[in-house]
């Protein structure tokens, strides 16, 4: 059983998290952590805070000489700027007066938050309800993604849209199909989408998009969009129909849709499904190279809640960021009049940094049933596992049926 749990406020001293539950001897350091921190905070359309923080891992506890050693990992992200803050997110009381935030804003945390929490300043439903909460995410999830790779299952992601524009090129219609090169992997496709601004795999709407954005700025005004999130290389067997908290699908929902202002979530063709019908939805199967697979991936990798063995799809949408330079209308809960809300420092579009932080919770979610079936004390225990279950498994189905 794997966990984590993250600490820490969006202005606040530093980030933090702990990983349990990884087995010893997983080869993993700062540099490949900070390099997955770094794709978080790309993306054109991001705000002034990514200009002030330079986001690094500072691994304290768990991994000596390069290599997990199966107890807890505690990492830590420093706040830069933290400098600019102490007073208003001091720990001790101060004896400075700050302003109280009373205005909250359409679309945020801000307004639920006091009413949940009896605050009466709405910057402690800021802080912690902030996205900056998903550096420390990515950070924990960097040892999920690293563990895979042992066993060659990468992920990858692309945005598939902004602002209602998608390419002419549907790739996404591809991963459906099932057309893919055999060498196509989760760690291409991010070859390929980290060279595009915003991420995506088609210049034409590349260049679109920045016009849309630019547009957006000069408006005040924030834009969201879709993109895809796949992972290669899973094996049959992972999940289960067996219970509702078992199901690799409903796992992984649960993970994308907890990334903030993720507002849908598909897997396979999802929604698309629901117009056609029933053979133009099913995956047909057959036998490829002494293997039994699938014509096509529209179920998106999974079906009835267990991986198939093709690659996982996962699809989601995510609306504009809350925070507009040309506010909307609000209340200002000091005196319970009508204003038009406050701003904060923000992004004007994030898609592209929330595909990855996709990437990351995915990773999360697919180490958790990989643990649950082949796991083992160390890296190598579990990789014994892995591969004798691998290795049996077409012979396997071949004998149970042979002959009835």
């Amino acid at each position: 059983m794997i966990r984590f749990l993250t600490a820490g406020e969006s202005h606040g001293k530093a980030l933090t998290t702990i990983v349990d539950g990884f087995p010893s001897n997983i080869n993993i350091d700062s540099d490949y952590i900070n390099y997955q921190l770094k794709r978080r905070q790309s993306g054109y359309g991001r705000g002034l805070r990514m200009k002030i923080e330079n986001d690094k891992v500072e691994i304290l506890s768990g991994v000596r000489f390069g290599k997990t050693l199966g107890t807890p990992i505690s990492l830590l992200i420093n706040n830069k700027d933290w400098e600019n803050w102490q007073t208003k997110m001091s720990v001790t009381e101060v004896d400075e007066q700050t302003d109280k935030i009373t205005i909250p804003r359409p679309g945020h945390a801000d307004l639920v938050g006091v009413s949940k929490y009896n605050f009466d300043d709405i910057r402690n439903s800021i802080e912690r309800s902030s996205a900056r909460e998903t550096a420390a995410r990515v950070a924990a999830c960097s040892v999920a993604r690293k563990f895979l790779e042992e066993f060659g299952i990468h992920i990858g992601s692309y945005v598939e849209s902004i602002g209602g524009i998608f390419s002419k090129d549907d790739f996404t219609q591809k991963l459906f199909n099932n057309d893919l090169s055999s060498s196509f992997s989760g760690k291409k496709l991010n070859l390929l989408s980290d060279k595009s601004q915003v991420r995506v795999l088609d210049s034409e709407q590349e260049k679109k998009i920045i016009n849309k954005i630019k547009s957006a700025k000069k408006k005040g005004d924030t834009l969201g969009g879709t993109f895809v999130v796949v992972a290669t290389g899973v094996p049959v067997g992972l999940g289960s129909f067996v219970h509702y908290d078992r199901r690799m699908d409903a796992e992984i929902a649960h993970a994308i849709m907890s990334i903030n202002a993720v507002k849908g979530v598909e897997i396979g063709a999802g929604f698309y499904s629901a117009e056609n019908f029933g053979s133009q939805s099913h995956d047909e199967i057959i036998i490829s190279k002494n293997k039994l697979t699938r014509k096509t991936n529209r179920a998106g990798g999974i079906e009835g809640g267990i991986t198939t063995g093709l690659p996982v799809i996962v699809r989601a949408a995510m609306k504009p960021i809350a925070t507009l330079m040309s506010p909307i209308e609000s209340v200002d809960l000091s005196k319970m009049k009508k204003v038009l809300s406050r701003r904060e420092r923000s992004d004007f579009v994030a898609v592209p940094a929330c595909a990855v932080i996709a990437e990351s919770m995915l990773a999360w979610s697919i180490a958790k049933f990989f643990l649950e079936k082949f796991g083992g004390d160390s890296l190598e225990e579990t990789k014994q596992n892995y591969h004798k279950y691998i290795s049996e498994l077409h012979n396997r189905i071949k004998n149970n049926f042979k002959g009835k």
